[in-house]
């Protein structure tokens, strides 16, 4: 989900990220309109992003390439994703990964059963 800025946004034929996304047969979903709470999720996400990320990886480390600045954006993904339990409505204490795949189970059992 991204909001509808210029960096994601345009004709697949004009726009990188449009046509990476239809190379990849991958939806893209926009934030609605005048949704402030939905971009708010974007918003906090981002947040998180720079200060538990990019301000820390910048302090610590000197990066020579783009490629070893990825590495570690993997590695800081995979544990906000897989390890780190988050709080709220969705997630209620568990790993976003866990709440996703608990959502598939809960899906499949209440439409294709």
């Amino acid at each position: 989900m991204t909001d509808r800025g210029t960096e994601y946004c345009g004709r697949a034929d004009k726009h990188d990220y449009q046509l990476f996304l239809a190379i990849n047969d991958i939806d893209h979903t926009k934030t609605k309109v005048k949704s402030p709470q939905t971009n708010g999720i974007c918003e906090r996400f981002h947040k998180t992003i720079l200060q538990e990320f990019y301000q820390v990886a910048f302090r610590k480390k000197l990066y020579d390439s783009i490629g070893a600045l990825q590495t570690d954006l993997d590695e800081w993904l995979h544990n906000y994703n897989h390890q780190r339990t988050h709080q709220g409505k969705m997630c209620c204490g568990r790993t976003p990964f866990q709440t996703m795949i608990e959502g598939k189970q809960i899906w499949k059992e209440k439409f294709v059963n």
